[in-house]
């Protein structure tokens, strides 16, 4: 074991329970408390569950997780056990991995834009790999970090929505005027670097970038760099209605890398995996704590209300990144104590209404939601939000702390990860085999059979 996770850092679930157990157990004992304060619930062995189909997807690439997705600690101390690097965008971020112990060799300054002040703190600090795409940031990295292994960053998003002001990267024109500029400041220059996006990415777009890369390397290669690194970005998909969808993308993305970086030329490939990795693993509890009645001065508009009652605005919830596909229908789902709905079911047996959520009265970003069909909620009724994990934990509530973060794993995936790093099983256990359907999210079609073989090397 690595050391960075240990039993102490999470709550074990024994098989048969499940974190949606756990759920509703603690809402109970909040209701009866009467504590109504938000909180997530993180099953980190759908974490792991995503790493190990990750590695059986794309076994040439090494995952970088992206921080500013979900900086949280249980996260972080996870994912470092399991080996992964981490992709940094500030000082910030690399103070936060760096705490628990991981090494400078494991991180990437992935900002394409960074603060003297914070290339200068990376320098001392021992990180070296370094993303740019332009010729200030080049300058920068020169005078302020001379130890620096950079890699080139070019725009390969050519969709019709991409507009050339709003990307990062350089084209492949600009490249080799940057790569001389590099080799004149005596700037090391390992990789190309791209991303993609996370929202209406074909998998297809993976070839195009892939052949641009492979063009960009000549040119690094041609003018005496040792190009070895290629980073794909990120754009994984994060939720199991699209695993068809992540399947696709990883065909394509092997048949790219095996055309135009075939396994033996000794490129090493990375990737910054983020929603991927958390989306599914956290649900977020928070409950309504004000609510009004707007009636609507023309009943036969589009807003969807039948004349008969009015639309519903629910305020005081706070609940962050709600929006989008991210919410959907609701359902009870227990009947004692206040009313608990879980956002994304049906709920038949309750008459819907127009409603809108809303976060902390009177801050720029309280509006959460329109238009949402939910039954007659009141103050004091649960809302449950799945699919919370990304880009929901890294920056706290305006009115107050951020949400307590209640960690579980089962502990068949807890073997899992003990035996993926290569720890054998105790003797009691060895009539238990690893490969079978396990709880906490790990009920899956075929089976995870995971040996010691499968652990990482290092990452760069």
């Amino acid at each position: 074991m690595n050391g960075y996770l240990n039993e102490s850092n999470f709550m074990m679930v024994e098989e048969g329970f499940t974190t949606r157990d756990l759920l509703e157990n603690l809402l109970v004992e909040l209701c009866q408390a009467g504590d109504q304060q938000a909180f997530f619930m993180a099953d980190l062995g759908d974490i792991v569950k995503k790493h190990l189909q990750l590695l059986k997807a794309l076994p040439r690439v090494k995952p970088f997780f992206p921080v500013k997705c979900n900086s949280s600690e249980g996260v972080i101390r996870l994912l470092a056990e399991l080996g992964t690097g981490f992709a940094c965008t500030n000082k910030a971020e690399i103070a936060r991995v760096q705490s628990i112990g991981v090494p400078p060799d494991k991180i990437f300054y992935s900002s394409p834009c960074k603060q003297l002040a914070h290339i200068k703190y990376a320098a001392s600090h021992g990180v070296q790999l370094m993303a740019f795409d332009n010729e200030v940031e080049l300058s920068k990295v020169a005078r302020s970090h001379p130890r620096a292994r950079m890699l080139l960053g070019i725009a390969a998003d050519s969709s019709p929505s991409a507009h050339p002001s709003m990307m990062f990267g350089t084209t492949l024109k600009s490249c080799r005027h940057l790569l001389e500029m590099a080799k004149e400041q005596a700037v090391e220059v390992v990789g190309i670097s791209f991303h993609l996006g996370s929202r209406g990415l074909e998998p297809q777009a993976f070839t195009q970038a892939v052949a641009a890369a492979q063009l960009a390397f000549d040119m690094g290669t041609e003018l005496g760099f040792q190009m070895h690194l290629l980073d794909i970005g990120g754009g994984f998909p994060g939720t199991e209605d699209t695993r068809a969808r992540f399947k696709e993308m990883a065909a394509v993305i092997n048949s790219a890398l095996d055309s135009y970086f075939p396994d033996g030329r000794g490129v090493e490939i990375m990737a910054r995996p983020g929603r991927y990795y958390v989306t599914s693993a956290f649900t977020l509890a928070a409950t309504i704590t004000a609510r009004e009645e707007v009636p609507m001065e023309h009943p036969g508009s589009d807003s969807g209300w039948d004349g008969t009652s009015p639309p519903i605005a629910v305020a005081g919830l706070w609940a962050p990144g709600v929006g989008g596909d991210e919410t959907g229908h609701c359902i009870p789902i227990i009947p004692n104590g206040y009313p608990i709905f879980s956002l994304q079911r049906p709920c038949p047996d309750h008459p819907s209404h127009s409603s809108s959520l809303r976060g902390p009265l009177g801050h720029a970003d309280d509006r959460l939601a329109d238009g949402l069909d939910l039954p007659q909620l009141q103050v004091g009724d649960w809302l449950i939000f799945e699919d919370m994990g990304a880009y929901s934990i890294t920056t706290a509530p305006p009115a107050g702390p951020q949400p307590h973060i209640t960690y579980a794993m089962s502990r068949m995936a807890w073997k899992a990860v003990q035996l993926f790093l290569g720890k054998p099983p105790q003797p009691e256990d060895d009539h238990e085999s690893i490969c079978t359907p396990l709880s906490c999210g790990w009920e899956m079609a075929e089976s995870l059979c995971v040996t010691p073989v499968f652990a990482p090397a290092g990452i760069i």
